[in-house]
């Protein structure tokens, strides 16, 4: 079978989605990485994935890398290729990973104040309380879009059989959702709600997250809904 080629989306003006296979825990879950074209003309990578040559070639097609952004303590991996492939472009990371990644050439450590490379385009939070991802998301304001990776997950029909399977059995499939290890492993959960609270006065249409589908409308509700267990606490 054929290797399945990254596919470069636009979703907006100035706001692209590339897409790949990726497997966790022997589930094929996929990988998302958000292109944001900046005032500046460079693009920001947000969450990158493998860098093949058809995603490489793709991103060259809409401009020059300027900014990288490893949004949590997970989605790190394929950060040094890029950077090393895209030596002027600036490496961010969540808190967390520059201890975890010192191989890495970090331009800085990603927290509740844009970077003024970004800062007329992009709001982000950091998501307060779960050390364990340390995840920082961000609200592309021109396209009322939040940019997650691990924030929430949105499982539904193009997903895998066995991935179907999984987030059926777990009560999380075809909407979005948390999963398990977000209700667990949050260590302070009034922090982690005051983060998200933060984020639901964006005025979020459109929701991408790193695995599953993009939410495309009513993004703040559907989000909303998928923390009310932490919301109503």
């Amino acid at each position: 079978m054929a290797r399945a080629e990254p596919r470069m989306r636009e979703l907006a003006t100035d706001l692209w989605v590339a897409e790949a296979p990726l497997r966790f825990f022997g589930l094929e879950i996929g990988a998302r990485m958000t292109v944001v074209r900046l005032p500046g003309g460079g693009l920001l990578l947000h969450s990158p994935i493998a860098r093949s040559r058809e995603v490489a070639e793709a991103v060259e097609r809409l401009g020059r890398p300027a900014a990288l952004v490893a949004p949590n303590r997970f989605h790190h991996l394929f950060a040094g290729a890029w950077r090393a492939a895209c030596p002027d472009a600036r490496l961010f990371v969540a808190p967390g990973v520059e201890a975890k990644r010192p191989d890495l050439p970090i331009a800085g450590v990603l927290g509740d104040e844009p970077d003024p490379e970004w800062a007329e385009v992009l709001d982000q939070a950091a998501m307060r309380g779960f050390p364990l991802s340390n995840e920082v998301v961000f609200f592309h304001r021109p396209s009322a879009t939040l940019i997650a990776s691990d924030l929430a997950f949105h499982v539904g029909s193009e997903a895998a059989p066995l991935t179907r399977l999984a987030f059926r059995l777990a009560g999380a499939y075809g909407r979005l959702s948390v999963t398990a290890l977000e209700r667990l492993a949050i260590r302070d959960r009034a922090a982690y709600r005051a983060s998200l609270e933060k984020v639901l006065r964006w005025p979020i249409s459109r929701v991408i997250v790193a695995h599953g589908s993009v939410v495309e409308t009513d993004g703040r509700a559907a989000l909303a809904a998928a923390y009310a267990w932490l919301l109503r606490a």
